[in-house]
């Protein structure tokens, strides 16, 4: 197991935690309009690649 030989600064650890950013995830739209997550059926319309998946 790896492990550290000398103590890491303050610096060091707060400038490696800075790239620790999170994204908003992307949203798309489906045929009829309404916002989904990508590769997901609609849960309002129930419609995955123009064809419905789920009665709603």
């Amino acid at each position: 197991m790896a492990v550290p030989k000398r103590k890491m600064s303050r610096s060091n650890t707060r400038s490696r935690r800075a790239q620790w950013k999170t994204t908003a995830p992307t949203l798309t739209t489906c045929d009829r309009g309404h916002v989904t997550l990508p590769h997901t059926v609609c849960p309002e319309c129930g419609r995955y690649d123009k064809r419905t998946v789920l009665a709603v």
